[in-house]
């Protein structure tokens, strides 16, 4: 086992970072340059290979909690800290990307919108989105995770939000962890449940986006609306 400084200059992950750019550094490398340091027993690439190995892909280590990342050994609280902060950060530059006074009036702004939140979650998160009168967000709230049917999606509980927040119409998402965004049954009873209890209250369903990897469905594009 050796340590970095044993490494060849043009081999480190800071110095390649530097001369090649961010670009050209693998995965392993840049989780080596998040965790800085690594044990007396394994060496930052070590780790870092370790972890990767561990938790597959970098959507895995995103789900993951401090407890999980430290169930490896020679990875204390502190660097599992920098490795989800780092992840945070990544989805946050994605959410600046959206101005609040843009409007949420087509199903590729929504997607822009929702992707960072919910596309690498393990599982079904499932969000709405209370729009005022010029379709501009007042608010987004997640109001259930987990596997979802019309038992668990009660509409008292969306339209409770809709009224405090005085909203004119909503936009529901929701993801599928495994990447296929075409929707289920229970997606479908779901969406025509939420749109007649709408009709009732007088605030309108704009529309149901399901969001998978790298692609999303609209209900209202499908003409399911």
């Amino acid at each position: 086992m050796y340590i970095i400084k044993e490494m060849p200059t043009n081999e480190r992950p800071r110095e390649r970072f530097l001369h090649y750019g961010r670009e050209a550094l693998s995965n392993k490398e840049l989780l080596a340059i998040i965790l800085r340091t690594g044990t007396q027993s394994m060496n930052v690439l070590d780790m870092s290979t370790e972890i990767l190995k561990r938790f597959d892909s970098i959507r895995a280590i995103n789900a993951c909690s401090v407890k999980d990342l430290t169930s490896i050994r020679g990875l204390g609280p502190t660097k599992a800290i920098q490795v989800l902060s780092a992840l945070e950060l990544g989805k946050r530059l994605y959410e600046e990307q959206f101005n609040k006074n843009d409007m949420l009036n087509s199903p590729e702004v929504v997607y822009a919108f929702m992707r960072p939140k919910v596309e690498m979650e393990e599982q079904e998160n499932f969000y709405v989105l209370y729009l005022d009168t010029k379709a501009k967000l007042i608010k987004a709230v997640k109001l259930f995770v987990g596997t979802l049917s019309s038992a668990i999606v009660h509409p008292r509980e969306i339209f409770k939000h809709a009224v405090k927040l005085s909203a004119a119409s909503l936009i529901i998402v929701h993801n599928h962890p495994s990447g296929d965004p075409n929707p289920s049954h229970s997606d479908i009873d779901i969406t025509k449940m939420i749109e007649k209890n709408g009709h009732l209250m007088d605030i309108q369903l704009m529309d149901h986006i399901i969001v998978g990897k790298g692609k999303y469905y609209s209900f209202k594009e499908h003409g399911k609306m």
